[in-house]
């Protein structure tokens, strides 16, 4: 039932450190799309002070995310909920203190970061509360990696409505939610940190 993707055990330290300096110290952490469960056990642990709230639009993941909270001795992760970013009016939750999205935007619709955008402005506090996403993207002015070039044609063969995404665009449509980038950290792997909160 636990499901393993061999990208967290490398990127979870990195963006542990990245989440340390964004994160409020209390409150709730809404995960967007967590997947096999492993990062919010990790980053559950990592930080007590913060509930965290697993989110997935995949049933196989729910049972996944579940197994592992199964094996969490904290009270601090919640039960996983069925979330379609997509779809930002039927989440189930109203107000969050942070959210946190890994390896999303690339690997689903562009619908799915629409949804994300509309939803974390909805459900996010102005000012502090952050938007924070993790993966690959494209940058205006910076060369984009070889390696990432070729996991974007990879991507786009297996679905067309995938592939990366140009951070510009981000922006763009975080203004549209009056949301405005407030930081940008390079990690491991060519992967970057795009942080995000309502103005």
């Amino acid at each position: 039932m636990k499901q393993h993707a061999p990208a967290t055990l490398r990127n979870r330290e990195p963006i542990a450190a990245v989440l340390a300096r964004e994160l409020p110290a209390s409150g709730t952490v809404l995960e967007i799309a967590a997947g096999t469960g492993e990062h919010a056990l990790f980053f559950a642990e990592r930080f007590p002070a913060l509930g965290w709230q697993p989110t997935d639009p995949s049933t196989e993941a729910l049972a996944s995310i579940a197994a592992y909270r199964a094996d969490y001795p904290g009270e601090n992760l919640a039960a996983p909920l069925l979330l379609d970013a997509a779809d930002p009016d039927s989440w189930p939750v109203a107000s969050a203190d942070a959210i946190v999205c890994i390896n999303m935007v690339h690997i689903s619709p562009w619908e799915a970061t629409l949804g994300l955008f509309a939803g974390a402005a909805r459900v996010l506090s102005v000012g502090g509360a952050p938007l924070v996403l993790y993966g690959p993207y494209i940058e205006e002015g910076v060369d984009t990696a070889p390696s990432n070039r070729d996991f974007d044609a990879s991507l786009k063969a297996r679905n067309p409505h995938w592939g990366l995404r140009k951070a510009e665009a981000l922006d763009a449509l975080a203004a549209q939610h009056g949301m405005a980038r407030s930081a940008r950290h390079a990690l491991p792997a060519n992967n970057i940190v795009l942080v995000y909160r309502r103005t």
